[in-house]
């Protein structure tokens, strides 16, 4: 049985990803007819916000998290260790936005693993890091995958576990056990409730922005939502 529902949720991401994934050109979400064809946007973002948006209720849970709980800016990113652009943005963003915005910022990381015929070590990465979280280092190990680009595989996880201080019987088990299998998988369901069909996909207070957006286009929006310039 368990087997049959990996299939079907397999399935369920493939066909999503086909249908929602693929188009060249991405709206961010915000219900604002912004577009954007290829890298053109990275050039010189401008964002026409405006007063009221759609906002998605977008559930946290226990999913790791940077920042204070009661800070007035959510984060919330669905992501992909393999995705090539996630890399991109964790390089050229996310550390500027945290220092940027100490304390006002709660980021929060949701796993979108791509289906495994497109990236077969997007899931097993994502649980490595849940293991690692164990262990208090789930930031620590997902900084290694991400600084150390596209060196996914059962050595590389091994390796950065054992940097890391790691109790590595303890880590090897839980991998082997694949004990947050479902974890990741939740995560994927959460994002079809909110219509994630690409990575990565953020929602800033619940309004999706899709793509690897420059860091102009997040601190345009996050300026005027803390000014209170967006409906709620």
């Amino acid at each position: 049985m368990k087997k049959l529902e990996f299939q079907l949720t397999t399935l369920k991401r493939q066909t999503l990803f086909l249908q929602l994934a693929l188009p060249v050109v991405f709206a961010l979400g915000l219900g604002l007819g912004w577009a954007i064809w290829g890298r053109a946007a990275a050039a010189k973002p401008a964002v026409n916000i405006p007063e009221e948006v759609r906002r998605y209720d977008v559930p946290v849970d226990n999913a790791p998290a940077l920042g204070p709980a009661d800070a007035p800016i959510t984060i919330v990113e669905f992501s992909d260790y393999q995705c090539p652009y996630c890399q991109k943005w964790y390089d050229e963003v996310l550390t500027r936005l945290l220092k940027d915005y100490e304390n006002k910022i709660r980021f929060v990381y949701r796993d979108f693993p791509l289906p495994p015929s497109i990236h077969p070590e997007a899931q097993p990465a994502a649980e490595a890091a849940h293991c690692a979280g164990e262990q208090g280092a789930y930031w620590q190990f997902h900084n290694a995958i991400f600084s150390n680009k596209y060196m996914l595989s059962a050595q590389a996880y091994q390796k950065y576990a054992e940097e890391l201080g790691l109790d590595l019987d303890a880590f090897n088990t839980c991998i082997s056990d694949h004990r947050y299998k479902s974890v990741v998988e939740d995560n994927v369901n959460v994002a079809f409730s909110v219509e994630v069909g690409s990575t990565p996909t953020f929602f800033i207070n619940g309004m999706k922005v899709v793509g690897a957006q420059p860091y102009a286009v997040f601190q345009q929006i996050i300026d005027k939502e803390l000014a209170g310039e967006i409906q709620k």
